[in-house]
């Protein structure tokens, strides 16, 4: 082969492995979406840019209890990057009177929504959990879902407000050592609650994706300390169908109820459910009883 074939055969190869190598997109300018969104969130694992929503604006109270809002009223919204483009999910808390004009306004900017359900029983005033899912440009996808929640009185921070106020910090009136041993794995103070989140043992995906921990596939448990060792605990066990009534009877042989049963994303694989609780009693005993709860489902070892 002459040097002039060869040259050209090399030149060739080089162009084709170029044209079969995946180009990869540089980090997303989360800032930007912070911006448009009217709040600035914060980067989780696996490169998910998540930006909390609680509804700090409600006073709800449920049995004597008034709710925390990191305990039953945290909304969020999460983008996770997808090439050059992004998928974006969450689950924002709204008033009855808020969910329509919210609803119509998100359709109309090309977000889905995927659920619309309560979360708690006996809760007043009653509040609701709407799930949306979108899919393309980050900032545009933002931009969306700020137009669907100026709608409602969802508490928003500029973006680019400076010189934010550090809040303070908040005992956890529980013996935490205890509660973690009991149930296994380590929980973390969050505003006053006492937070797990524990993830399944396999991947969900959602429209091809992987749904990160941070967008809602792992088990969410909240104690929020109500005095005397007891704790009012709720939150969202994710459960493949074959397992949601052992779940149930492990959680009622416990004295904890079950307060709703439902999806919350449309294509999922595999098919998995929510399902939410409530109970104030000892918390020491109640983390025996999710602990017995969690022993039904297939979640990652601590």
């Amino acid at each position: 082969m002459s040097v002039m074939s060869l040259a050209i055969r090399l030149t060739v190869l080089i162009a084709a492995a170029t044209l079969a190598t995946p180009s990869f997109a540089a980090d997303p300018d989360w800032s930007r979406v912070g911006k448009a969104l009217g709040k600035e969130g914060s980067q989780q694992s696996g490169g998910v840019y998540r930006v909390a929503l609680p509804r700090t604006d409600l006073k709800v109270s449920l049995d004597g209890v008034a709710l925390k809002p990191g305990f039953a009223l945290g909304g969020w919204v999460a983008f996770e990057p997808m090439g050059n483009q992004a998928m974006v999910m969450g689950d924002v808390v709204l008033t009855q009177d808020e969910v329509n004009p919210v609803m119509k306004k998100l359709e109309e900017s090309g977000i889905e929504i995927t659920a619309l359900h309560n979360h708690l029983l006996r809760a007043e005033p009653m509040t609701l959990y709407m799930h949306v899912f979108g899919q393309g440009d980050a900032v545009k996808l933002a931009t969306a879902i700020h137009a669907g929640l100026a709608l409602s009185k969802t508490p928003m921070e500029d973006a680019t407000s400076s010189n934010p106020q550090p809040q303070a910090v908040q005992q956890i009136e529980l013996d935490t050592a205890a509660i973690d041993k009991l149930m296994r794995y380590k929980g973390k103070a969050n505003g006053g609650i006492y937070q797990f989140s524990i993830p399944r043992a396999a991947s969900i995906k959602d429209g091809g994706m992987e749904v990160p921990e941070a967008m809602g596939s792992a088990i969410g448990i909240n104690f929020q300390p109500t005095g005397g060792g007891k704790a009012a605990i709720t939150g969202d066990f994710v459960l493949l169908a074959k397992e949601v009534n052992p779940v149930i009877r492990a959680m009622r042989e416990n004295g904890i109820e079950i307060t709703a049963l439902h999806s919350h994303m449309l294509d999922e694989q595999p098919r998995v459910f929510f399902m939410h609780f409530w109970a104030n009693d000892d918390a020491q005993k109640l983390a025996k009883g999710l602990r017995a709860a969690l022993d039904k489902a297939a979640v990652k070892k601590s």
